[in-house]
């Protein structure tokens, strides 16, 4: 009997079932408070939609080069230079269909069957899943609050020692905590992977939305870097699936010979749409301002509550201990949506091993959204 592959035997995706779940019960008539996605609430601006529709009134949208058109690749270009003080060359910049895709491409052209990559537990969950998909072994290591949930050198030799691996993929901000690595800690430990010779994957996706620390891109310090990067986040195109990626230039016709076949082109109506984004900047932190507000709520209220927050540093979510309110986070967000109409997602999608003991809750939406959050979560609390 045909079955389905071994590599398709990956665990679910526990943001993407509650979202299910929170869909079927707004579709019975309830009033639902999605905090279980990191999607935007708010639309792309005005300006910016106004370019999609000149473009998309032209009649024609069709394939554009592999690495994406030249008007978005100068733009990513533009974007580093006044952003970080940084030259990089167009021809090192590829477009990619969201930061997903960026993903399968860095580990296709990287990385051969059977080799190891050290993500961070917790960790976004994707991570894992691909890497597994594509027959690598991820290796997870714990961190935790004597880090700051950040990956260091010491962890990263220490893991490379006991098996060696061929690289490490680190998120500053990350998800699902929210923390962030300062740039020197981010220097030291990109520092350290070109000395062990391992490949260092940057994700960069949520850059943009840092509160109280300095952000920093790893391409200051290496050109050995893979850099992915979205537009998914500080620029709400979650659905237009377009994102980049920075590469170092042993791997840009690799990348570009595998997304030939695989992807042929990312959308040329979002390229074009990404393009005009960065134009829009005044637009994107007014909404930043909104993910600030939110997040002082939710600092505010959720220790009240009984929650344990950790470091919100950048991102747009909270990952707050529950201990104090039950030993099964799983459960605990389940009798939430069912009792209170709120979404939020177990920790078990972050950290195999603690997640009972977390959720995380997303503050990307409207103000009013988390506000009722907060007001549902006392009564039902008290």
């Amino acid at each position: 009997m045909l079955t389905g592959s071994k590599r398709s035997e990956v665990l679910p995706f526990q943001a993407m079932e509650v979202l299910n779940a929170a869909n079927k019960l707004e579709q019975s008539g309830e009033h639902v408070l999605h905090m279980e996605v990191g999607q935007p609430g708010a639309p792309i601006p005005d300006s910016v939609l106004r370019v999609a529709h000149e473009h998309l009134s032209s009649g024609r949208l069709g394939y554009t080069e592999a690495q994406g058109i030249p008007k978005l690749k100068q733009s990513i270009s533009r974007y580093y230079q006044r952003n970080f003080g940084l030259e990089v060359p167009v021809e090192r910049i590829f477009a990619t269909t969201g930061s997903s895709a960026g993903f399968n491409l860095a580990f296709l052209a990287g990385f051969d069957p059977g080799d190891r990559i050290a993500i961070t537990s917790p960790g976004y969950p994707a991570y894992r899943n691909i890497i597994e998909v594509l027959g690598l072994e991820c290796v997870e290591i714990e961190v935790g609050p004597e880090t700051r949930w950040s990956l260091t050198p010491e962890l990263l030799e220490k893991a490379h020692r006991e098996k060696p691996l061929k690289g490490v993929l680190v998120a500053s901000p990350a998800n699902p905590t929210g923390t962030m690595m300062s740039p020197q800690a981010l220097k030291e430990l990109v520092v350290a992977c070109d000395v062990l010779d391992l490949w260092f994957i940057s994700d960069e996706i949520y850059h943009g939305l840092a509160y109280d620390m300095e952000e920093e891109t790893a391409l200051r310090f290496t050109d050995k870097a893979i850099i992915v990067n979205s537009f998914s986040k500080y620029y709400c195109m979650t659905g237009w699936r377009i994102g980049w990626m920075v590469l170092p230039e042993v791997l840009v016709r690799p990348v570009e010979r595998i997304a030939q076949s695989l992807y042929i082109s990312p959308p040329e109506l979002a390229q074009v749409t990404a393009a005009a984004a960065f134009d829009a900047s005044e637009d994107y932190e007014r909404i930043k301002a909104g993910y600030a507000a939110n997040r002082e709520i939710l600092l505010e209220h959720l220790p009240q509550l009984g929650f344990d927050v950790l470091p919100v540093d950048g991102a747009f979510y909270v990952y707050a201990g529950v201990t104090k309110l039950t030993n099964d986070s799983m459960e605990f967000c389940q009798r939430m949506l069912a009792e209170i109409h709120i979404a939020a997602t177990p920790g078990a999608d972050f950290d195999l091993t603690r997640g009972h003991q977390f959720i995380r809750f997303s503050f990307a939406g409207q103000e009013d959204v988390v506000k009722l959050a907060v007001d549902r979560l006392k009564h039902w609390l008290k």
